[in-house]
């Protein structure tokens, strides 16, 4: 009986793979399955396949079998839909990594405004203070810089929804500021564009108090499934630790075994942390921080952009964190000072 049953019901669970062979294996079921369902036993034991089968009972097992195969071929589709859905997001944190890298190889590798073009939504909005909003006038900029042979390294990228962060050192770069630079580019991608940037960018310092440079250190991504999580973990410890609301709680955030800094006046641990801080307050000159205004992150990374004081003058502080195992263990910034006067209307932030 059951290898009758299994010969007659191979025809329902034909593998399929699209929507038109589900469709298919359903209406050939359809057909199968009338007979019986109209009770035409005649009809059945002379022409249908399963002739064989002796009875009206075996009849009823059969067609249970043959509705529940219906079933798993449902069941099946709809898993691989959900599949195709998880894969289209992550070909999409793919593609802005690589539209990304590729738009900046088009300004600072090629120097090329009509690849650039195709690479930047028309209506770019710039938050870097010394550079009009727009495409055209970072065009303009390519020639000075091919001539000064400026170039970028990018450390690190992350993508975090419809934001790309590129940790970068760029070299031959007196026309952003120095000779040296290294800091954080953020862009806002629109339509597989980049359409807004934002950026925080400070000298490159050759000796650090802790002996790491200002990018070196792991760059893996890893825990995507903890992105949330450790941007949580942040956002709360820029609440309590850096806003001053509950500073006690710091080794609830940040690891007491392990706090590799890249700061350059920094040194490794939270007794270096302390050292450091002590310093700046008997100094009358802490970092004072006032607004976060991103929280961005890929599995065990994550960059805040805030808005504070220090050296009495407004000041930006970009802040990458590294978390492992539920807690902070590494440390790269970038703090630079926010002009009175910008080039554009639309603010460092």
């Amino acid at each position: 009986m059951a290898l009758r049953v299994a010969s007659c019901f191979r025809i329902i669970l034909l593998p399929n793979n699209s929507r038109d062979e589900f469709f298919l294996c359903l209406s050939l079921g359809v057909v199968w399955l009338a007979p019986f369902a109209f009770g035409e036993w005649g009809l059945i034991q002379k022409f249908h396949p399963c002739n064989n089968l002796k009875s009206p009972n075996q009849m009823k097992q059969l067609i249970i079998l043959a509705a529940f195969g219906i079933a798993l071929v449902s069941c099946k589709k709809e898993g691989t839909d959900t599949s195709s859905e998880s894969t289209t997001t992550e070909e999409m944190t793919v593609d802005f990594r690589q539209t990304a890298l590729a738009a900046q190889d088009a300004l600072f590798k090629d120097f090329d405004a009509e690849a650039a073009k195709t690479f930047f939504s028309p209506n770019y909005i710039q938050h870097n203070p010394g550079v009009p909003t727009g495409l055209e006038p970072v065009l303009g900029f390519l020639p000075a810089l091919k001539e000064a042979g400026t170039s970028v390294t990018t450390h690190r990228v992350l993508v975090d929804g419809d934001y790309v962060v590129l940790h970068n050192q760029y070299d031959n770069a007196e026309a952003f500021g120095a000779k040296e630079l290294v800091g954080f580019d953020v862009w806002r991608m629109e339509d597989g564009k980049v359409a807004e940037h934002w950026d925080n960018l400070t000298p490159l310092v050759a000796e650090t108090a802790s002996g790491r440079s200002q990018v070196d250190g792991p760059t893996a991504i890893t825990d995507l499934e903890k992105t949330e999580a450790n941007k949580t973990l942040v956002s709360n410890m820029m609440d309590d630790v850096f806003f001053g609301k509950a500073p006690e709680k710091i080794t609830e955030y940040i690891s007491t075994e392990q706090y590799d800094q890249h700061n350059p006046a920094v040194k490794d641990g939270l007794a270096g942390l302390n050292e450091a801080l002590t310093a700046l307050a008997e100094a009358n000159n802490p970092f004072i921080y006032k607004k976060v205004h991103k929280v961005i992150g890929e599995g065990n990374f994550v960059l805040t952009m805030s808005e504070g004081e220090w050296n009495q003058e407004a000041t930006a502080f970009y802040d990458l964190f590294r978390i492992e195992n539920g807690k902070i263990v590494e440390h790269w910034d970038a703090i630079a000072a926010i002009p009175a006067e910008m080039a554009h209307d639309n603010g460092k932030f």
